[in-house]
């Protein structure tokens, strides 16, 4: 973790926190963001749904599940999988995003799959270097209104959306390249530290 982001120990502490505590109680991670942020979303998504820097071998129950079904194919695709934390990028479904952006508002984007997909204990992790995206903005007001916990990574001013947020994680930049240069190692550690608790 690099020294610029001393500022947001304790927030970065506090996310994970919660985000351990949800994964835990079995409930999922959402991401979302605009830009550059949707990649983020994405990454963030890549690398809790398989092995990051642990191996997640499946357990013996869920190697012999797969071993009943297909005695032959059973051990191979049982090798090949490596157990997940369950996440879900709200920046991939094109079809739905499309047909919510030309039918109802392009700014509840994200907040119809967080009303879809969400469910109390989630975690939304929404992603706005501005702090002030009106679909991520949004997707929070939904979170917050159906029971599902957020975290927002934000830039130092933190915007509309950290107030939304039950943990802000505003990084100590102002300029869009360097926010994102920021949110990286966050996420990063985050993911990294998730996977330790979960497999370690």
């Amino acid at each position: 973790m690099t020294d610029s982001l001393a500022p947001c120990r304790a927030a970065i502490d506090a996310a994970f926190v919660l985000l351990r505590d949800a994964v835990a109680a079995g409930g999922k991670i959402l991401t979302c963001g605009n830009g550059g942020s949707a990649a983020d979303a994405e990454h963030i998504v890549g690398e809790l749904m398989k092995g990051f820097h642990l191996k997640r071998p499946l357990t013996a129950e869920e190697v012999a599940a797969l071993a009943a079904v297909s005695p032959q194919e059973g051990p191979r695709i049982a090798a090949g999988l490596q157990r997940p934390i369950a996440a879900i990028s709200l920046v991939s479904q094109t079809a739905l995003i499309t047909a919510i952006a030309n039918d109802n508002d392009a700014d509840l984007i994200f907040a119809q799959q967080v009303l879809g997909l969400g469910r109390p204990g989630d975690v939304l992790v929404a992603l706005s270097t501005s702090g002030n995206s009106r679909n991520v903005i949004a997707a929070a007001q939904v979170a917050r209104a159906f029971g599902l916990k957020v975290v927002a990574l934000t830039g130092a001013g933190g915007g509309a959306l950290a107030p939304l947020a039950d943990v802000a994680i505003r990084v100590p930049a102002t300029q869009v390249p360097a926010i994102q240069e920021l949110h990286l190692p966050v996420y990063h550690e985050l993911c990294a530290r998730l996977e330790q608790a979960c497999f370690g």
